[in-house]
């Protein structure tokens, strides 16, 4: 029987040689932990048991109705009532659809939870939008990309769940809390970008509305954003918890769409769940495959590895945090986030949680965060893809204009980092622990 440092080796090698060669993610992961177990003598039905159980869970029931949720809310005209409602605020400031771009994005991702899907229905409304009122191409990609990150820290989140299964059971009411704050923080940021942005390029502002056609846009945009007030109020007051307040949400969301608004016909509804379902699959098998990985991991005592290597360099946390921080962000580069935040967790949640005695809140925040800013740089960040595709432009030019985005990114990364009470505050103030 092969030791185990070769077996180590096996795994995380063969993954990575799988990655370079482009095997979809899922696979990589799936083959590398049944070679893995061949190669250790382990019944290969382990292997399979281990990812039957990883998509098990009833808490990764909140998934689907999340994504379901989340794709009729971007086909119905919730996404156009958001502009519009955003506009109402903050047009008025100069490059006003910048600053629309930026709140709508935080709106919405409290609605989605998605990056992708902010970038794809917020992105093909806004991007168009923008050009035509002399915003510079690249500038309107790469802000609708970065805004876009907002989706998966700003409640409700379904890659919070999934970390939450990942570590262990940590509360998901107190995850969805902690977002909120480095959420906002993070639009906040892009927002001042963008207006010493508009003030160099003297971007436009946009037309001022009477209070009439103000109150008329924000009555039609409430019905869309009640979407998350109905998840966070019922999971935050313990009336349902997140997988019920996601299913109340597709009921509403479907009600809202098509007996309220009417902007599609109820035939559209096919169309809806078959997107909904190739999203579905892909995130499941990869739930699937990495926790076999994880299984795998866990066998050959790799995050116990991890904790002692990190803890051999050094004990400063300060040192530790840096470290991590850099390290998420290089594997956000060539990883997308579910598959991420599965592996990684079990690895360096027992260093920063177990050894440091960091909140899993904490923790799990600039996880997701670090992860957020992977979904926009390249080579495989999905929102970065998808905004170049729907603004019709080059992947090279976005990249340069995304350069100080990623720089106030990454502050508001360290801010979180360094500063808990940021993430801690309104979880510890609305769910304090018992």
């Amino acid at each position: 029987m092969p030791d185990f440092t070769f077996a180590v080796i096996y795994l995380i090698g063969s993954f990575l040689v799988l990655l370079l060669l482009r095997v979809p993610i899922s696979f990589a992961l799936a083959f590398s932990s049944l070679s893995t177990a061949a190669l250790l003598g382990i019944p290969l039905m382990a292997v399979v048991q281990q990812m039957v159980q990883g998509i098990r869970s009833f808490s990764l029931l909140a998934i689907p109705f999340f994504i379901l949720a989340g794709e009729i809310m971007s086909q119905g005209g919730i996404s156009r009532r958001i502009v519009l409602f955003a506009n109402v605020l903050v047009g008025r400031v100069r490059g006003g659809l910048a600053q629309v771009n930026c709140l709508d994005s935080m709106f919405f991702g409290g609605i989605s939870g998605s990056a992708v899907a902010d970038v794809s229905s917020i992105g093909a409304l806004i991007i168009p939008m923008m050009k035509e009122k002399g915003y510079d191409d690249d500038f309107s990609v790469a802000l609708t990309v970065t805004s876009a990150c907002q989706g998966v820290i700003i409640p409700p989140s379904h890659n919070m769940i999934i970390y939450s299964l990942a570590a262990g059971g940590v509360s998901v009411g107190r995850l969805f809390l902690g977002g909120f704050l480095p959420g906002m923080l993070l639009g906040f940021s892009l927002m001042i970008l963008s207006y010493i942005y508009a003030l160099k390029r003297n971007y436009p502002k946009e037309k001022k509305y009477s209070l009439k056609e103000a109150l008329l846009i924000t009555k039609d945009a409430f019905l869309g954003l009640f979407t998350a007030v109905l998840i966070m109020g019922g999971v935050i007051s313990g009336v349902f918890t997140a997988t019920e307040s996601a299913a109340i949400a597709v009921v509403y969301a479907f009600f809202i769409t098509f007996f309220v608004y009417r902007e599609i016909p109820l035939r559209a509804m096919k169309g809806i769940l078959y997107n909904s379902l190739k999203t579905l699959a892909m995130v499941m098998a990869l739930i699937a495959s990495a926790s076999a990985f994880g299984w795998m991991m866990a066998y050959l005592r790799i995050p116990a590895m991890a904790t002692e290597l990190l803890l051999s360099i050094t004990h400063n946390k300060t040192v530790l945090l840096i470290l991590v921080n850099i390290l998420l962000l290089l594997l956000g580069m060539i990883m997308d986030m579910a598959p991420l935040i599965l592996i990684t967790t079990p690895i360096l949640y027992p260093v920063f949680v177990g050894a440091l005695g960091m909140s899993p809140v904490h923790f799990g925040i600039m996880l997701i965060l670090n992860l957020a800013i992977g979904l926009t740089t390249p080579p495989v960040g999905s929102a970065l893809f998808v905004g170049c595709a729907i603004g019709k432009i080059r992947m090279e030019q976005v990249t340069r204009a995304l350069l100080p985005m990623w720089g106030v990114m990454i502050i508001v990364l360290m801010l979180v980092t360094f500063i808990p009470e940021i993430t801690m505050f309104v979880p510890d103030l609305v769910m304090p622990q018992q």
